[in-house]
């Protein structure tokens, strides 16, 4: 039977196109989202209309209580062998000292024990050493993390770096219980997240910074995500692929 693929954040940019890449490749697929039940049930049908699986689940991946209902309803779904840790927020463009305690709080929440939330119960699924077949589990992180964000996000470029050390210590734990961990920094993508912190033309404006000189696509980060959910990634773990442009 084919293997379930939980993404989380799937029903818009990277996880969009992860949740459309991963279901051509045969994996079925379980879309969470946080609020937009239409574009998570647009991704569901899009997959249909390609004669691939899909479900959509509601899940703010900040609450624990919403992480168990979404892999209660994969495991209803059928037998998991990855995760991608794509749900993540970020806020409007401000210093340090201008940042609230809730913003704060809510952007680790979600950006840092989401992803750990969420690769726990994909462990206690997926490992050999619980009864497993093993798995992939793949974090999304970003350039932000090796940047430092000064005077935009600094609270999210924190959040990044804490996935790239969850990547390397989680993979490192698991790798001899059938489970590959790894991460992907992206740089400047062109997708929704930019307007959500207040600036939807912001991966445009910086383009130019960008070795290549220009932005990325959705599609170009799910491609190499869904690589290394792939066997052709079978001997990669506790690895972090920037995918940027040479940002």
């Amino acid at each position: 039977m084919d293997k379930v693929v939980v993404i989380t954040g799937g029903s818009r940019g990277i996880g969009r196109a992860t949740a459309i890449a991963a279901a051509s490749r045969g994996f079925r697929v379980c879309v969470g989202y946080a609020s937009n039940e239409a574009a998570a049930r647009q991704v569901v049908t899009s997959i249909e209309a390609r004669n691939g699986k899909a479900i959509a689940v509601k899940c703010d991946v900040g609450s624990e209580s919403d992480i168990l209902a979404l892999f209660k309803a994969a495991d209803a779904f059928g037998t998991l062998g990855a995760l991608v840790n794509n749900a993540g927020i970020v806020g409007p463009s401000l210093r340090v000292d201008e940042m609230s305690a809730g913003r704060i709080e809510r952007m680790m929440a979600v950006n840092v024990a989401g992803s750990i939330l969420c690769a726990r119960e994909a462990v206690k699924r997926m490992s050999t050493r619980h009864g497993g077949q093993g798995g992939v589990i793949v974090n999304l992180s970003s350039v932000a993390a090796k940047l430092g964000a000064p005077n935009t996000y600094v609270d999210y470029a924190a959040s990044k770096g804490a996935i790239d050390s969850f990547t390397i210590g989680l993979g490192y734990e698991v790798a001899g219980e059938g489970i590959r961990v790894a991460a992907i920094r992206p740089g400047l993508i062109d997708t929704e997240i930019h307007a959500s912190g207040g600036e939807p033309d912001r991966a445009h404006r910086l383009s130019h910074m960008v070795p290549m000189k220009r932005v990325g696509t959705a599609e170009e980060i799910a491609n190499a995500i869904v690589w290394l959910m792939s066997d052709d990634a079978s001997y990669v773990t506790s690895a972090i692929l920037d995918v940027s442009g040479g940002r």
